[in-house]
């Protein structure tokens, strides 16, 4: 199974500068398997320890934090002689040893030929429960499920992306229904890597969503067992209410749906922890479409999405067979579904930040703005193939954006000043409006 975020590992490995990498991302999207793949394909030797009920790590990194020594016994515990330019050193769960996070610093300063990356599922909610960390003294990389390309790799779909990313339009919407139906399983399976890796091997879609309950039930497990006692039930609250607010025809946040009379100060640190755990992504509204977008965040609305669109359907209880065979009575989730959707693939492009616009008035709203080198960029996401723009025009006669981006079921096209670019290759929006 590919994922880009190899590359990004390989940067880092040559980097002239290169200090501890950390990675995130919320547990089962793949960091223990990434590190490790990373260490066979680059490195000679491979030093891997996981501090999760470890008392020999405990131990070790409890006196002053001495490098040589800390060394001396990574030998011991993993069996491997580390050498600085040929051993990859991997600290996972790090979040369950603070001073093994702590040592990263030392690393750093008095030891930067090793090579050591880092990772913790609970890492976020680990640091603003006062942990200490080495701020400036590491580099971060964000994991994320496999993107809509990578799920197409992963299937070995690999003309189909080529076709994506020469931008070949034309022969893009030849094999539109292949597109389509590609789209649908990924709505279904998401991509998580073991539901991913489950599925291209039996192609069972009863067995794709047993293992989505079962990776639910870990995460319900997490809040009772790392979460403040006052605070899981909230947490429970909110997670389950995220299918609703996304159902809704305006999605911004309410705090009424999780509970009847409910106000913000009752669940900002629910919300926190759930964000810290990588579970969910908080979009907030811009006021104003200008550069940066992150200084006219309105941070009292917001949308709150998920991490993965097959994961919303498990956690909505929609059988796969609806999404797949297109039932009617589907057609109003179908909406929350594609935005989600939208919104993962937008969130894996560490080039894109992404907000979302309302009208003073909430009489017309864009989906998502996203800032995209030096420009906004409004898009609105359809379901279907319905072209209506209603919100995008009254966006336009107000702010006169060069572009907009309507993506939808519908083939490539630019009418005007919006191009329409299909939902399947929202990935290279990007490159779709480098070369319009």
């Amino acid at each position: 199974m590919l994922r880009f975020a190899i590359n990004d590992l390989v940067e880092w490995k040559l980097s002239k500068k290169r200090q501890p990498l950390v990675i995130r991302g919320a547990r089962q999207v793949g960091k223990t398997w990434l590190m490790k793949e990373f260490g066979k394909q680059y490195y000679k030797k491979i030093a891997y320890v996981n501090f999760d009920n470890n008392k020999r790590m405990e131990r070790l990194f409890s006196d002053d934090i001495d490098i040589s020594r800390i060394i001396a016994g990574l030998n011991l515990e993993t069996g491997v002689s580390i050498e600085e330019s040929d051993t990859l050193i991997i600290f996972d769960e790090i979040q369950e040893n603070p001073k093994a996070l702590t040592s990263l610093k030392y690393f750093n300063e008095n030891a930067p030929g090793y090579h050591l990356v880092a990772a913790g599922s609970l890492l976020g909610v680990a640091l603003h429960n006062g942990v200490s960390f080495p701020v400036g003294k590491v580099k971060f990389l964000d994991l994320y499920p496999l993107d809509f390309v990578e799920f197409l790799q992963a299937l070995d779909r690999l003309d189909y992306v080529k076709l994506l990313r020469d931008g070949d339009w034309e022969m893009i919407s030849t094999f539109k229904d292949k597109y389509i139906d590609l789209l649908k399983q990924y709505y279904v399976v998401g991509g998580m890597p073991y539901v991913v890796s489950t599925f291209i091997e039996n192609r069972d879609y009863s067995e794709v969503r047993e293992i989505q309950n079962q990776i639910l039930g870990a995460y319900e497990q997490d809040f009772s067992k790392h979460a403040p006692h006052s605070q899981v039930p909230r947490i429970r609250m909110l997670w389950n209410s995220v299918p609703s607010q996304l159902g809704k025809e305006n999605k911004k946040f309410i705090y009424g749906l999780v509970k009847e009379g409910a106000r913000a100060k009752d669940y900002e640190l629910a919300i926190t922890w759930l964000v810290d755990c990588g579970l969910v992504s908080k979009v907030s509204r811009a006021s104003k479409p200008a550069i940066p977008l992150k200084a006219y965040e309105d941070l009292k609305a917001f949308k709150l999405f998920i991490l993965d669109v097959g994961m919303l359907g498990a956690l909505s209880e929609l059988p796969p067979k609806t999404l797949l065979d297109g039932n009617k009575i589907f057609t109003e989730f179908k909406g929350a579904l594609t935005e989600q959707y939208v919104c993962q693939q937008l969130k894996t492009n560490k080039n894109i930040s992404t907000y979302y616009w309302s009208a003073e008035r909430g009489n017309a709203e864009v989906d998502f703005l996203a800032q995209i080198n030096d420009a906004v960029v409004p898009i609105e996401v359809k379901a279907e193939v319905n072209l209506q723009a209603k919100s995008l025009r009254t966006f336009k006669d107000k702010y006169y954006p060069n572009i907009a981006v309507r993506t939808s079921m519908r083939d490539y096209r630019i009418d005007d000043w919006i191009m329409n670019l299909p939902l399947y290759g929202v990935n290279f929006i990007e490159q779709a409006l480098l070369t319009k």
